[in-house]
This record gives C-alpha cells, structure tokens and sequence, in this order.
C-alpha cells in the first residue's frame, strides 16, 4: 500500500496510492519515492522483458510495433528508435495547457502502475519518473489529444517526451522551460528508453482518473455547501423544515438523502425566523419543489458520487498496460486500458452537478420575484426601480446552469474510431473529465450566488435572527468584505468573493458543524 510517511512525500509501493495520496501530490505540493519492495518487483519483472527481447518471435511492444502496426517485426538495432519514435509521434496533443494538479496526478498514478511490477520497465526508468515528479517539474501537457483508449496517450506521452529531455515543461516556479535544461538543474539525465518502455508510460487512463479523484474530492465539499445554501433559502424565504424530519426521510432510505437531510435539520436548527411562522396563522401547507425536495435532489447526487468512488478506488488498483507481464511470467495483450468505467461515471458526475446547479439557481430567483419571497422587497433591491438589487446576479446564475446542462451531455456515448480502425471504439474519458472540471466550476459559482443573494435575504428579515450556522455563515460573507442591503453597486466583485468562500471551503467552516 502506498502511504503519506510524513508532510511532504508520499511513498509509492506496488499497491494502490489512496485518493488522499493524489490530491497531496496534485495540489498539496508532496514529493514522492519508491518503496524499495516496489523497485525490486520492477526489476524482477523486467529480467522477463529482456529475455523476450532477445527471442527471435515477435512479441507485441518489444519486438514489434503499434496499434495498427503491430505486424511489423523490428530488429534489434532499431528498437531504441522504435521506443523513441513512438513517444514523439504520441505526444500530439494540441490547445490550452492542462492545469498543473491535472498533470502531476496523471503522472502519481502511471508512476503507481509502474511500481505494480506487471509494466516491464526498468528500475532506473522508474526511478527517473519518480524523481521528475518529486522535483516539482511539470511536463506540458495540451487540453487534445486523448481518445480515452489505449489510455490517454498524447497526454502520457508528453510526460514520457521530458522524460527523454525533450518538450517544454514548467519548473517547480512554473517557469517555461525546455525538458533537458529543467531536468540538468535538477541533477537529472534524459531516460534513453528500452524495449517496452514506451508502451509502458503510455497505456493508462491515468489523466482521466486523477481528474475523476480530483472532482470527487471538490464535489463532497460543494454538495455540503449545497446544503448550507439551501438551508439559508429555505430559512430566508420563510418555509418549513418539518419536511427534513428523520422519519419522513427514512421512509425513502437512501444514504445521500438521509446525509443530505441531517445537515439541514442541524443547520436550520434554533433558528429564530422559522420560529416566526411556526404558529396556527402560518397557512402555507408545503414548500416549492426546490426547498422540499433539496435532499431528494442533494442526495442523489451525493450517491452517485459515492459510486463514482467506488468505482477510481477500484480503477486506484489496477495495474493498466498493454501488454501486461503477469504474475507466472506471461507476457500477455489486453483490453484493460479501456477507460469506459471511468467515462461513464465522469459523465454521471457532470448530470449531477447540473440538476443541483439548476435547483440551486431556482431557489435564488425565488428570493427575487416579489409575489413568491413573502414579503422581501422585489430583487432584494434597496430602492426597486431605482435599484436593480441582484436582478442580474440571477442572470449569472441562469447562463451557468444552462451551460451546465449542455456540459452534461455525455461524452462516453460519442466513440469515434481510430488507428485505421484498430482502435474502433473509444470512450471520451478524458473528454469527460475535461467537461467535469468545467462543470464543478460552474456549480461554485451559482451556490455561491444562492449563498450572497441568501444572505441579503437573512438580513432583511432582521429583526427575526437565523439559526446559529446558517448566521454564521451570513457574517462570514460580510467579514470577508461584502457589505449587507444597501443602494446598487458593483456587484461583480462581490460575487467572486463569494466563490472563493465556497471554493476554500469557508463556507463549511463558518458553520462550525462537522457536515455530512
């Protein structure tokens, strides 16, 4: 198993890194190594590559070429080249950079399956990965060029490119700089690659994975912040909290609900503007679809990212190449680097997200139409007419959620063939995750929106106090520079300081309860 052995480094071994490993590694700065048990499993695998490299067969990956061109035998003289070549034409990879935690997960998890032992690269090849990582020196890596099957190849092959000294990549400063004067800086020398080798740093869905674990780790905090900003609406716009009662809940028992549920009965508790309604002259019998059934909504989307997670735990644990060297020595084919697990649950995870965008930016427009925020001035405006308050805020709001909802239309149903029709079915993975990552953007910024427009709302109700979190949470927002209702003013700036409260995670700590 590979564990974090202190604050700055995370072993790899010949088990699976966990999801805490990947976003340490990714975004937390930690360096990594190599268990020597995991060094000694590479090299015992490798001594069976090179007996089949000098077989006189042709074994597919070492003695022969790829995809398509597979028939071709390659003689001994011309394999380095063969290893060569097949990394320079690979990384093809075209657009805008991939952000910098995307590459270093991608390369914390192709340098995980190298320590299985069932790729055949050399010791020192792997160690040379390690150290690249560990250095801090990210690989230039483009927005296209993954198919999402026989593993995100361009993206793969752009890190094996500066592992040969070639290609840009960005120091630990995030300089620009060409591969091999990174590399020397570092005390580091090109890898001249061997038989197999090639194949091995590229056949992995390793970008699409580490995005997916990425996106996990931001969708369990922003569906806990979903929660708070739907308590804050349900508090501000006067309905009822009886609906979030455990034993209504109950009588559907899914777990995200019931998670979903328990966060807005603590959140929503003590609070002094529902204790207003609460009596005999309240004669509201039930709330809109977007407060009532927030945990219905919530909920699901928390299990579907719970399967989501089963699902790169198991993917954590592959050991994905092709070929692979097996256990007793068999060097063998497979279709394993086939990201259609992966790419299916991205898509799942992008729907997701845009069903609980879309409720959220249906409670915020609540708060602004008069007839149905009961008794809260039109827009929240100061001086309606003469104020617009957060018209337009909404507006925001609505161009997200529609774009999400073009962002959740799967790329994992849109294979298109490859290779001279080889590789005849691809799974978008990639494509998916890209999306995913868009989307998760996307949804910060509307509950952020629900969260500013909510807690305008709170204060109009003044002199009525709300529960103790969802307070809390107002005066966060307030401490962090957003001043309470008053005359129009430049509200863009405000906005995005709301999404850095949501995206730091500020918004679940102001609450100070230990959320779902």
């Amino acid at each position: 198993m590979s564990t974090a052995v202190d604050t700055e480094q995370v072993v790899v071994g010949s088990g699976p890194v966990t999801p805490e490993d990947v976003v340490r590694v990714a975004r937390d700065g930690y360096g990594v190594r190599l268990s020597e048990e995991a060094l000694a499993g590479i090299a015992a695998t490798r001594e069976v590559v090179e007996r089949l490299a000098d077989d006189d067969r042709p074994h597919y990956g070492v003695s022969t070429g790829f995809g398509a061109l597979a028939t071709r035998h390659i003689p001994v003289d011309q394999r380095a080249q063969l290893q060569r070549s097949l990394i320079r034409s690979h990384a093809a990879g075209s657009g805008p950079e991939a952000e910098r935690e995307v590459v270093r997960a991608l390369m914390l998890l192709r340098l995980s399956t190298l320590a299985t032992g069932r790729t055949g690269v050399r010791p020192e090849t792997a160690r040379s990965y390690a150290a690249m990582l560990d250095a801090g020196i990210t690989p230039t890596v483009h927005e296209y060029g993954s198919l999402g099957c026989s593993g995100d190849l361009a993206p793969l092959s752009s890190i094996a490119l500066a592992l040969m000294g070639e290609g840009t990549v960005r120091d630990v400063a995030g300089v620009l700089r060409p591969a091999a004067e990174a590399l020397a800086d570092v005390g580091l020398a090109p890898v001249q690659l061997a038989e197999k080798e090639g194949l091995a740093l590229v056949n992995g869905t390793d970008g699409m994975l580490g995005m997916l674990v990425l996106a996990l780790a931001d969708l369990r905090r922003l569906l806990s912040t979903a929660d708070v900003a739907a308590a804050m609406s349900v508090e501000a716009l006067l309905g009822s909290d009886a609906v979030f009662a455990a034993d209504l809940q109950g009588l559907r028992p899914h777990p995200g609900q019931a998670d979903s549920a328990a966060n807005l009965r603590a959140l929503l508790a003590g609070s002094g503007v529902m204790a207003s309604h609460r009596g005999p002259e309240c004669t509201r019998v039930q709330d809109a679809y977007s407060l009532r059934c927030a945990p219905q909504v919530h909920g699901a989307a928390r299990d579907t990212a719970a399967h989501a997670a089963t699902v790169a735990e198991r993917e954590l644990a592959a050991a994905i190449d092709n070929p692979v060297v097996t256990v007793d020595g068999r060097v063998e084919s497979n279709g394993n680097f086939h990201g259609a697990p992966v790419g299916y649950v991205l898509d799942f995870l992008a729907i997701a997200v845009a069903d609980v965008a879309s409720m959220s930016e249906r409670r915020t427009d609540r708060f602004l139409d008069a007839s149905r925020s009961h008794g809260l001035p039109p827009f929240l405006a100061h001086d309606a007419g003469v104020d617009s308050g957060h018209m337009i805020a909404q507006y925001t709001a609505a161009g997200i959620v529609s774009e999400l909802k073009r962002l959740a239309v799967p790329a994992s149903v849109d294979s298109i063939p490859s290779s001279a029709m080889q590789e005849d079915h691809v799974s978008m993975g990639w494509h998916a995750a890209r999306k995913l990552r868009r989307a998760l953007d996307g949804l910060t910024r509307v509950l952020a929106i629900e969260v500013l427009t909510a807690a305008r709302a709170l204060d109009l109700r003044a002199p009525l106090q709300p529960a103790a979190a969802t307070g809390a949470v107002r005066d966060a927002v307030r401490a962090a520079g957003v001043p309470g209702p008053g005359p129009d003013r430049h509200l863009a700036p405000e906005i995005e300081t709301a999404v850095q409260l949501v995206a730091d995670g500020a918004v679940l700590a102001a609450t100070g309860l230990p959320l779902r």
